[in-house]
């Protein structure tokens, strides 16, 4: 089930359906957001479809997805520019959509810093500028280099581009700046330049851009950097990233030295104490909305104290000190044309509406998920209905309702896959629930299902072989000379076992074009190993749990060999222990490798990989602490910090943070009302320590 019912109303069976289409629906976004520059959906239906998903975890936390989009910003660099990596990882924000959403974050925020209500606790302010984020670094006052937010780790590197506006100083004012620091901010267009952009496009007879947004990012990340300059760029400084000395106590002190440094910042920026403050700016900037020459989308707070933004710390995605309050969506009706199924690379059969195409707040929209066929049966919808669909920008929208019933029949979900024929079924778990999705049972003779997983192996996230996109894979797929991720890099030998031409005599190949193939593919003959484990596409093992798993074990080898105990002894065997004492790795992820270990042809897949592959080891995220590679329980109450604030500062550490004891565990932080693990513990030998010994061991206390 989806769409308007309650997530408390889900089955655990639908809540993890839904989980997995939010989590392909955002990653397309975010895809179409930040690397093309063409959304297919509205920042309100995008924001929908998080707030979706974060409420949909909140009931069903177990079934929280390695691949979650709470767990990820952003979408990977494109090819166009080099590649920049950020020193400190240009995060996104948690949103707030209701009066009782901000409540709710600063409660979070009193609970976790351990303040009463008689505590001050200001914030600030602002209004959130719909445009492109850019960190500028600068050296000794000198700007050397600007970059997009790309996946939040890596960005473009887009400097030339960057020194043509205005708004960005080559040099920074006065000289009481760190030697070294990241300024970051928005790049965006005004609307009456934007305006004056699209006529002058459409006048040459060119395409006109969407909207403001997608205008500066089209204009920022231009290869030719005088187009860049012709257009009316502008850039609001509001945070800062990596920096070699503190230079403000506040987050509003902060701000006030940018400007004095020569950056535009916004003047609507205040500084309140009450969220009954915060709603009334909200209120305010709300109703200045329409006036503003810019487009905003929402207002930011921010805890204004910086120590307490830095005990805070972060989440996976976003900071604990700061939201998003996004204003409300919006909506628009239009005609379903007609039902598309697209088969998933885990053989799932999604349903698409067909839609007359519709513009909404600036975007056209042209299709709108259906979820499936239960979510069909419970809006009533078919061909030739108008319907009701959530305001589009970033993803594909989702049907609302039924505003007027068309005269054509009921539509029925096909029983065998579109692809290849074979039955699509809907399985039934082991508590003989129904699955909400049906699926086709072709498997790796699916010819949808096959080329999907081999573009996701070919994927950014997760091998990033350069020039083998998606038509590539089609092409050697259709060709025969590529079925299994190990026929990548057995390309050129395949091509000749066909009796096909060599590469560079085939359409849209050349000599230099194979030759480049060719050598991307033999880089990648060494692989990073959560790169190489989220690119087998095992259910439940995605970019994150890929590398909650490289980060625990290190080595592949070491990895490998607790699965397969794991799948000879089954749950509650060593293996199986080792894989889930890792925290945030529950039994979906540790269940899935099993079945996927099980399968003959997967492992025999796996032995012809690993013999043209070379996984890398993990390297720890700290090598310089006490505790760094140490694997880390803790339990009981711990009175100078809260549980998550302690796990925080033990991962930045290099510390593996364990959820169970085990012979494994190394360090048992044991506070007050420490129970069965203390006990466990202690039979096993395990360093037990208090809080405060925890704190002297790491130099907190």
């Amino acid at each position: 089930m989806s769409g308007g019912i309650p997530a408390s109303a889900l089955t655990e069976q639908d809540a993890a359906a839904e989980l997995a289409r939010l989590a392909r629906e955002i990653a397309e976004a975010d895809a179409a957001y930040y690397q093309n520059d063409a959304p297919t959906l509205t920042d309100a239906a995008y924001d929908a479809l998080r707030q979706r998903n974060a409420e949909i975890e909140a009931q069903f936390p177990h079934l929280k997805r390695e691949d979650s989009p709470s767990l990820k910003v952003g979408a990977e660099a494109g090819d166009g520019f080099a590649k920049a990596r950020h020193g400190i990882p240009m995060l996104s924000l948690e949103n707030a959509f209701a009066d009782e959403d901000v409540a709710d974050f600063a409660a979070r925020i009193r609970r976790f810093l351990g303040l009463g209500e008689e505590a001050e606790l200001a914030f600030t302010a602002e209004p959130k500028i719909d445009g492109l984020s850019l960190s500028l670094t600068y050296e000794k006052g000198k700007l050397v280099r600007a970059a997009t937010r790309g996946d939040g780790q890596t960005g473009e590197d887009v400097t030339a581009n960057a020194r043509t506006l205005g708004d960005i100083p080559a040099r920074l004012a006065g000289k009481d700046w760190p030697a070294s620091i990241e300024i970051r901010g928005e790049i965006y267009m005004a609307k009456d330049d934007f305006a004056a952009l699209n006529a002058r496009e459409a006048a040459a007879g060119r395409k006109v851009f969407a909207n403001p947004r997608n205008a500066a990012a089209g204009s920022l990340r231009q290869l030719d950097i005088e187009i860049t300059r012709s257009r009316l760029l502008r850039f609001f400084a509001y945070a800062w990233g990596a920096v070699s000395e503190p230079f403000a106590d506040t987050q509003s002190g902060a701000v006030q030295t940018l400007a004095e440094w020569g950056f535009v910042t916004n003047p609507m920026m205040v500084r309140v104490l009450t969220v009954e403050d915060i709603l009334s700016i909200y209120r305010e900037i709300e109703g200045q909305r329409a006036g503003l020459p810019y487009d905003i989308d929402g207002v930011v707070y921010k805890v204004d104290r910086l120590d307490w933004q830095q005990r805070l710390g972060f989440v996976s995605r976003a900071p604990r000190w700061a939201i998003a309050h996004k204003f409300p969506a919006e909506k628009a009706t239009t005609t379903l044309l007609g039902i598309d199924i697209q088969v998933g690379r885990t053989g799932s059969l999604t349903p698409v509406a067909r839609l007359e195409p519709v513009t909404v707040g600036g975007v056209v929209v042209s299709n709108a998920t259906l979820h499936n066929e239960d979510e069909i049966a419970r809006l009533g919808v078919k061909p030739g209905d108008v319907v009701e669909i959530q305001r589009a920008g970033d993803v594909i929208p989702q049907v609302l309702r039924v505003v007027k019933a068309g005269q054509g029949p009921a539509w029925d979900m096909p029983e065998v896959c579109p692809a290849c024929g074979s039955a699509a079924v809907r399985e039934i778990d082991e508590a003989g629930e129904v699955d909400v999705r049906r699926r086709c049972t072709g498997g790796l003779i699916c010819p949808a299902q096959a080329v999907e997983r081999l573009k996701h192996f070919v994927s950014r996230k997760a091998l990033d072989i350069d020039g083998l996109g998606a038509k590539q894979i089609e092409l050697f797929h259709d060709k025969g000379v590529l079925r299994a991720p190990q026929d990548i890099f057995r390309l050129r030998m395949n091509i000749e076992a066909a009796g096909l031409p060599p590469l560079e005599e085939w359409d849209g190949f050349g000599a230099a074009s194979a030759k480049k193939l060719y050598a991307a593919i033999d880089a990648r003959r060494k692989s990073e190993f959560a790169r190489f484990l989220n690119g087998l596409g095992i259910r439940h093992v995605g970019q994150t749990t890929s590398s909650q798993f490289a980060r625990g074990f290190l080595s592949w080898q070491a990895f490998w060999d607790a699965v397969e105990r794991a799948a000879e002894g089954g749950p509650g065997s060593e293996g199986y222990l080792d894989l889930t004492g890792i925290d945030g790795i529950g039994d979906a992820a540790a269940k899935a490798l099993i079945q996927f270990q099980a399968e003959p042809h997967n492992r025999e897949m796996l032995d012809a990989l690993l013999a043209e592959i070379e996984i890398e080891d993990e390297t720890p995220a700290a090598t310089d602490s006490p505790v760094a590679g140490k694997t880390v329980v803790f339990t009981g109450t711990l009175e100078r910090m809260t549980r998550d604030e302690a796990k925080a500062r033990a991962g930045a550490l290099g510390a593996k943070v364990a959820g169970s004891v085990s012979a494994k565990t190394d360090i048992l932080v044991a506070g007050p009302g420490a129970g069965s693990k203390l006990a466990k513990a202690e039979s096993l030998g395990v360093r037990t320590m208090t809080e405060a010994e925890w704190l002297e061991l790491i130099g907190d206390a």
